[in-house]
């Protein structure tokens, strides 16, 4: 790889790391010599983006495409344009940037354009031009809002010809109204130079004070407000609602994600119609293409009305769009991404608070000026904005697809295996687990199996009601609602009667028998919502129950009771439950071995059942080990995977409730 490239990457990586540069992996960056232009590809990302993540175009192939005589016919034109970067492009594997040719007639060997929230302040205001000249003056070029395209190009090469002429010197600043900001030099470190100079130069010109406008990147403890810091009962009675808005959104071949972001700034433009009219049309391409151009403000303040006026409003739209919303705002909590996955509302998400940062800005340079219905369209409609759209939204597949499934326990073991096995499936998880240091380091490293999933850590006690009412804040507000609730938290106290103390065995009891109640009490309120609002939905509620709850298990009743009696509870759960078409079954392993709960050295069941003798003769732990593998007809433990396999069998079907379905490799079998 050569040097310049590797500067390439190098800078396309900076900027595009920092949601305060670049949001949803817009942007575009090059590098150009004499024969050839190395521009970003159309699909990847400049925050992580490789050699591999560039196309590259013959200069004089591409160069012919400025004198060519296109058709009138927009549509047509477009096409034949995209046509002609291809034939240009050197790697057919990869669709260049729809900006190419203007990297090309930007005279440096770096171009790096980006959308910096601070620049689109400036570029979305009333006063953009005359703003601009003023703080910038001969060093800057301005250029008017134009459809982007051909159109654009055609426009900004006039604009470049004229400047060149009457300056005698190349731009290295252009500014697109309504759009954004293009820097040329012939190094990376002039490149960063003049961003510096740009950001800091607006940053001195804004009058009036902004609200998290400019400033340090967030982050997700600081993006929003936790359950709690929540003391307004509105906001607790509003979030009920969001499962059942959900709904509303879905269809049955697509189920939505819906995720909020409550913060001082959303709080503000969702405080009133007259703060909400200031966002209500789009200002830069970027916002239609990932958000769309129309939104819903829902203002009741009370749960049974604003599930009314959603219902209302939902209807109209989608009867009038054919597709659903993509943005809520809901008075009193803030923005709603309403998404096809949960990465997807990240991105609207991100996108859509810019827009308010923007509109903020925007107030110290004239007020905001936003794009008129004809070039929204033009943009929605685009077929290289579709494309984005599509690549952005990218494809996976899953049994659980787009699921929303809190696991407890799920911070290692059993938990985490099904926990990881499902991810790979496409939901979306919350891991509840009292362990907050396991639970996020599982967290972490479950993040890279993610497709356009999500996972979470929630810390959470499954005996104490108050915390699982956190539990249900946190799955709602990060996904919107609830599809499958696996209740696996657990404990195990093996020894015989005459030495099991009062406290051990209330111990047990409460943590695998009370907390199963309080978990199916806790899920099934939001899933019968769900429901309501769905008709041919269904739901699930899954206990990790155990062989030992089929069948008796010497010095280990505390255990072996709890879980006999988890399956009386599921059996009574699914008859109150199916009338809301909310199945509860039970899924009974076998021994995992590998799992914490079997080989930690400290208190694992390996060394509590060798000091309990039921292993009998046994003398060491792998004595233990072996007396069980003789056990199982299938002579090998129970792991994660066979588990989850009887998941997805409970979730997949519709005619079984109640049931307690074995994983034991045949040492439980049913009568």
């Amino acid at each position: 790889m050569q040097e310049q490239i590797k500067q390439l990457i190098e800078i396309s990586r900076k900027y595009g790391s920092d949601k305060r540069f670049v949001i949803a992996g817009g942007g575009n960056t090059s590098y150009k010599d004499t024969k050839y232009l190395w521009v970003k590809a159309s699909g990847h990302a400049l925050a992580n983006i490789t050699e591999e993540g560039f196309a590259i175009l013959d200069r004089r192939k591409l160069q012919a495409i400025s004198t060519k005589n296109y058709t009138q016919d927009v549509v047509q034109r477009e096409e034949d344009v995209k046509n002609d970067l291809y034939a240009a492009c050197t790697t057919k594997d990869r669709r260049p940037s729809v900006e190419t040719s203007l990297h090309e007639i930007i005279f440096y060997s770096f171009v790096v354009h980006l959308h910096p929230t601070v620049v689109n302040g400036l570029m979305c205001s009333r006063n953009a031009q005359s703003e601009t000249y003023k703080m910038f003056g001969d060093n800057a070029l301005f250029i008017p809002y134009t459809d982007p395209g051909f159109t654009l190009f055609k426009v900004v090469d006039a604009y470049i010809t004229h400047y060149k002429k009457k300056k005698h010197k190349h731009p290295n600043l252009i500014f697109l109204q309504n759009h954004g900001i293009f820097v040329g030099a012939d190094t990376i470190e002039e490149i960063e130079s003049i961003y510096d100079y740009v950001i800091r130069t607006i940053e001195e010109h804004i009058t009036i004070p902004c609200c998290e406008t400019v400033a340090p990147k967030e982050t997700e403890e600081t993006a929003r407000i936790s359950y709690q810091a929540v003391s307004n009962d509105y906001v607790l009675d509003i979030l009920q609602t969001l499962p059942a808005i959900r709904m509303m959104l879905s269809r049955k071949s697509e189920l939505k994600t819906l995720k909020i972001r409550t913060n001082n700034l959303t709080l503000k433009f969702a405080s009133s119609f007259t703060e909400y009219t200031k966002i209500d049309v789009p200002f830069m391409p970027d916002v239609i293409v990932y958000c769309k151009s129309n939104y819903i403000y829902l203002t009741e303040q009370n749960n049974e009305r604003l599930l009314i006026e959603a219902k209302s409003k939902i209807v109209s739209y989608m009867k009038y769009h054919d597709y659903a919303p993509k943005v809520l705002i809901i008075k009193g909590i803030g923005i709603v991404a309403v998404g096809n996955n949960a990465a997807e509302c990240d991105i609207i998400l991100d996108m859509y608070e810019d827009m308010m940062k923007v509109t903020e800005i925007a107030q110290s340079f004239g007020g905001y000026h936003s794009l008129n219905r004809k070039r929204i369209n033009f943009i929605d409609n685009w077929e290289v904005e579709n494309y984005r759209r599509k690549v952005s939204a990218g494809t996976a597949s899953g049994r659980v697809l787009n699921k929303t499934i809190i696991v407890t326990g799920g911070a290692q073991g059993f938990g985490e295996g099904i926990a990881a096995c499902l991810l790979k499936e496409g939901a979306n998880i919350v891991i509840a687990d009292l362990n907050e240091t396991a639970g996020k380091a599982t967290v972490e490293r479950l993040r890279g199996q993610c497709q356009n999933n999500r996972v979470i850590f929630v810390n959470t006690n499954v005996a104490d009601t108050q915390s699982l009412q956190n539990l249900m804040y946190e799955t709602i507000f990060n996904f919107g609602g609830l599809d499958v609730f696996i209740s696996n938290a657990g404990v195990l106290r093996a020894g015989e009667m005459d030495d099991f103390t009062e406290d051990t065995f209330e111990f047990v009891t409460k943590i695998n028998y009370n907390a199963y109640f309080y978990c199916t009490q806790a899920a099934s309120r939001i899933m019968k919502l769900q429901n309501e609002y769905a008709r041919d939905n269904y739901c699930d509620i899954i206990q990790i129950n155990s062989k030992s709850g089929l069948r008796g298990s010497k010095a280990n009743f505390a255990y072996a009771g709890s879980k006999f009696g988890g399956l009386g509870l599921t059996q009574s759960f699914a008859l109150e439950l199916a009338p809301y078409r909310i199945k509860v079954n039970a899924v009974c392993p076998g021994n995992f071995y590998e799992g914490p709960l079997w080989s930690n050295p400290e208190n694992g069941l390996f060394k509590q059942y060798l000091k309990a003798k039921k292993a009998p003769g046994a003398k060491t732990i792998n004595d233990v080990r072996n007396y069980y593998l003789k056990q199982v007809p299938m002579h090998k433990g129970t792991n994660p995977d066979d588990v989850t396999k009887a998941i997805l069998y409970l979730i997949d079907q519709t005619c079984e409730t109640g049931q307690a379905l074995p994983v034991t490799g045949g040492q439980v079998m049913i009568n």
